[in-house]
């Protein structure tokens, strides 16, 4: 097991987010595979049934465990970085696709100025064993427009392995994770699989130095995915479009690698974006 320490080239504390929904036959690999020297790990359960909470603190005791508020990806990781004491934030899913090696890689871009690592399978050495046709066109589509929009140079949008500095999670401004009266099997714009698109952008938005990381999707070792390319494609692209009439914007704001900023929470997204979504 490779430490971040190992060759020095780290002096930040890393925390490493894990959504989780019925990932217990996953987490083995995952757990295992973590590079040692992490400040945190914190698993975020989406309600899971098959004893994913169980499985982690056996592999893992020192593991923090989140239970998330509402249902989605976009709220797990939301609940999971509001946990967060480290430096810097790494995302990761917990269905084995993503290669717990690469830690290393995206911190060291970290270190080496960039505030957002943000991971790519289409460009530098990055591939991918489990993007379907479908899915890549869609990807490649809604990138371009991204691109055209808000003037990015991504190579890859809708791709979840990335890293950044947590002194950057006001720039997001994710909707709250908890909603009072709301159900806990509900959905605000925001809990869903657009919470990579949205973080792209937010990003971008606030001028912060970005990098991209080669990084290598592999199949899911167990279960079945819970995207779905065309209703979640459609989350995406309604996320953009929502993004570029934002009336609040951020594109200016100055960012430093050394100062914690504090950014305002406003007008996080139009009126009819941020309602509740009920189980479907």
């Amino acid at each position: 097991m490779r430490s971040l320490y190992a060759q020095g080239e780290l002096a930040e504390r890393v925390s490493v987010v894990i959504p989780a929904r019925n990932e217990a036959l996953n987490l083995p690999y995952v757990l295992d595979a973590l590079p040692a020297g992490l400040h945190e790990v914190i698993l975020v359960d989406g309600h899971s049934v098959d004893g994913t909470v169980e499985v982690a603190r056996q592999i893992r005791p020192d593991i923090k465990i989140i239970h998330q508020g509402r249902r989605g990806k976009g709220n797990a990781l939301a609940c999971g970085f509001a946990a967060v004491t480290g430096d810097i934030i790494v995302m990761l899913d917990a269905d084995g696709s993503a290669d717990p090696d690469e830690i290393a890689a995206f911190v060291a871009a970290l270190a080496s100025g960039a505030d957002f690592a943000k991971g790519t399978r289409f460009s530098k050495g990055g591939s991918s064993h489990d993007i379907t046709r479908l899915r890549r066109l869609g990807n490649a589509a809604l990138n371009g427009l991204v691109n055209r929009l808000f003037s990015t140079d991504y190579t890859d949008l809708c791709y979840g392995y990335n890293a950044f500095r947590a002194f950057l999670l006001p720039v997001l401004d994710l909707p709250p994770v908890h909603s009072p009266g709301v159900s806990a099997d509900a959905m605000r714009w925001g809990d869903g699989f657009e919470i990579e698109t949205l973080i792209n952008v937010r990003m971008a938005h606030a001028g912060v130095s970005i990098t991209e990381v080669g990084s290598t999707e592999r199949a899911r070792l167990h279960g079945v995915s819970n995207l779905h390319a065309l209703p979640d494609g459609l989350r995406v692209l309604r996320t953009v479009l929502a993004e570029r009439r934002r009336p609040v914007r951020m594109d200016r704001i100055a960012i430093t690698s050394q100062v914690p900023v504090n950014i305002p929470i406003t007008n996080q997204l139009p009126v009819n974006a941020d309602l509740v979504e009920e189980p479907r």
